[in-house]
């Protein structure tokens, strides 16, 4: 196989790690954000009771819920009071980003595999003698096949 096909299939080899990797963080995020808008319905008609509040890495401490309002960061360290309600709105519609995000990986992984697959297949075609595996070759790389059954490539030899 010669170096540009290697280079090409390598490259591709790349693409789909890094993309693989994008679509797991995706993923991730997505699960995480899932179990936020779950818990959040735990937060309706809390007030007044007690729960974990996380400060940080695996560190809570024990708070007293003294309203169902929620300071939500928008970006950009922007902080708003919002509602439960309004706050699953909010996740709601970042977890339809987060879907068409996973929608646009999966079609680039599709796009990206049959690039692969059709290197692949002409880096078989090199070897095969140029036919692509339709025809039989013998060592010295002649089809095998009678001319009428022969592909193009095997023709045109």
């Amino acid at each position: 196989m010669n170096q540009e096909i290697m280079f090409k299939l390598q490259m591709f080899e790349q693409q789909i790690k890094q993309l693989q990797q994008q679509m797991q963080a995706v993923e991730e995020t997505s699960i995480e954000l899932s179990t936020l808008n779950i818990g959040l319905d735990d937060l309706i008609g809390a007030e007044g009771k007690e729960v974990m509040a996380p400060l940080g890495r695996g560190i809570f401490a024990k708070a007293k819920l003294i309203s169902e309002d929620l300071i939500v960061d928008i970006g950009g360290k922007n902080l708003v009071k919002k509602t439960i309600p309004q706050t699953k709105e909010i996740i709601e519609g970042q977890l339809e980003k987060l879907d068409a995000a996973k929608k646009e990986l999966d079609a680039e992984i599709e796009k990206v595999n049959k690039s692969l697959t059709e290197s692949i297949i002409e880096a078989q075609g090199q070897m095969d003698g140029g036919c692509g595996g339709e025809c039989q070759h013998d060592e010295s790389g002649e089809c095998q096949k009678p001319e009428e059954d022969q592909c193009d490539d095997c023709k045109k030899e």
